[in-house]
């Protein structure tokens, strides 16, 4: 809950009266300079916020870790934001919360705020302004899986197993549950999250199908060799102990956590998969961003100053953050387990532990910006699974991903950070149309063209494409 009680910290004057007059508990702390204290500038004045008062929501996963430092270290008190932030249960209850007013807003699984927008489950025009971050997931397999997938994949001269491992290790695997009779089950934590899309792009690039969604049928295991259904990320290690599933993909801690208590072993990192791949946003709805124009782009600039907190100098900061997430009011796991990763380095099979410094990217490499080209890739996602059943033109992606990615008001954000001396120029991309150049820095090296969805689904082996649709448990062109 937001600390109410009227602190007189100075001269008899309120704790929120003084920071209103722009000394922050951050300044205070000596975390941002005395004459940024006493010398507001106009960008700044410019920005007020209509609603002062905020709740935002979370899932206990690392890659909050933005709300969580903002709230810390200051920042959204630095933007007259007063904000109390909240773990939910699962993505969904988070969803209907924001969509409710419960929340005024919320992390979020990257493909959420489009999934609401276009209908699929509870619909509801969200928006983001701000990613939160790049990669920062994986896949964990349970030990019994693992010892037969090993077989499978070479030793380099060091006597390691060569990374990245591709899901054709796991194909074997999937054949003798199937040739036995057996499914193969595997977990992830939402239908539209980058979890489900990623460790369906592992799978399919190696020739296993992971099913898909029709309009009738919204379990998304038509025709599928692997199973795959929704477990809340902190539930994900209990339930591979427990035999429900064979395998997951899920966001930090929960991959280390399998590792430490000797239940499985993570097998591939989402950036092994998608190099530098989006991850979450923060998300509004678009009545809220309508009626609280200055709000939004209050919270999104102490989002991104704390998205620069977490990246500097090298990382710098990564510990101290670990301790903030291990907070029980956080992600509330051993700060041991969130260092696995936080710190640049993440364990696969127990005591391999490598270097994996951009395993969690909060700001480098333009993380923070919501480009149109990610927002592109996940509705192609939705499209080759038959979340969106039918096909759509080129056209109607651009329209979708920018009725929900929105870097105008991030780059707002962004010129009043620069106009303070709190970012540097060079920190943004400004002359960028919202699309990453085309790549293949994919696991199969497919390319992507974001501008072109309907050319890039139609390279995929397994997946709708054109006008084909799911009519019962078959895969139909009109």
């Amino acid at each position: 809950m937001t600390d109410k009680t009227e602190k007189k910290p100075t001269g008899g004057i309120g704790r929120r009266a003084f920071l209103k007059r722009g000394v922050s508990a951050a300044a205070l702390a000596g975390i941002v300079p005395v004459y940024d204290i006493f010398m507001p500038n106009v960008a700044r004045a410019a920005i007020k916020p209509e609603k002062e008062d905020l709740k935002f929501g979370f899932i206990k996963l690392t890659d909050m870790a933005p709300i969580a430092i903002a709230k810390e270290l200051g920042f959204f008190e630095d933007e007259g934001l007063y904000v109390s932030v909240e773990a939910q249960a699962n993505w969904k209850v988070l969803l209907d919360r924001v969509i409710t007013g419960e929340l005024d807003g919320a992390h979020m699984l990257g493909p959420q705020p489009l999934g609401a927008t276009i209908g699929f489950g509870t619909k509801a025009h969200i928006i983001t302004p701000f990613s939160m971050d790049l990669n920062g997931n994986g896949i964990t397999v349970a030990k019994s899986v693992w010892a037969e997938m090993a077989k499978h994949i070479p030793k380099g001269p060091d006597g390691k197993l060569v990374h990245p491992i591709k899901a054709d290790a796991l194909k074997p695997v999937v054949d003798a549950y199937k040739r036995d009779g057996k499914p193969f089950n595997m977990g992830m934590v939402f239908p539209l999250s980058t979890h489900n899309y990623y460790l369906r792009y592992w799978l399919a690039a190696a020739g296993i199908n992971p099913g898909f969604y029709s309009k009738t049928d919204i379990s998304g295991q038509i025709m599928a060799d692997v199973l795959l259904s929704v477990t809340p990320p902190p539930q994900m290690p209990a339930t591979l102990e427990a035999g429900t599933i064979m395998g997951y993909c899920v966001g930090e801690p929960w991959n280390q956590q399998a590792v430490f208590k000797g239940i499985g072993v993570p097998v591939i990192t989402d950036t092994e998969i998608w190099k530098n791949n989006p991850e979450k946003v923060f998300g509004f709805t678009a009545d809220f961003q309508q009626k609280n124009p200055g709000t939004v782009l209050a919270a999104t600039k102490a989002l991104i100053r704390a998205g620069q907190w977490l990246d500097e100098n090298n990382n710098a900061n990564r510990l101290k953050a670990v301790d903030i997430l291990a907070k029980p009011q956080y992600v509330g796991a051993d700060a041991k387990v969130i260092a696995n990763s936080m710190t640049g380095t993440f364990e696969y099979e127990k005591g391999d532990k490598r270097s994996v410094p951009d395993f969690n990217v909060f700001f480098r490499y333009f993380a923070t910006y919501p480009y149109y080209s990610d927002a592109t890739w996940f509705l192609t996602q939705m499209r080759r699974w038959g979340q969106i059943p039918e096909g759509k033109p080129d056209s109607w992606y651009v329209e979708t991903a920018k009725k929900v990615y929105r870097p105008d008001i991030y780059l707002e954000a962004a010129k009043a950070l620069v106009a303070e001396g709190k970012a540097k120029k060079a920190d943004f991309p400004w002359d960028s149309d919202g699309y990453h150049p085309p790549g293949d820095d994919f696991i199969d090296k497919v390319a992507y063209d974001g501008r072109k969805p309907n050319d890039y689904l139609n390279k995929l082996a397994i997946g709708l494409k054109g006008d084909q649709h799911v009519s019962g448990s078959k895969v139909v062109a009109n």
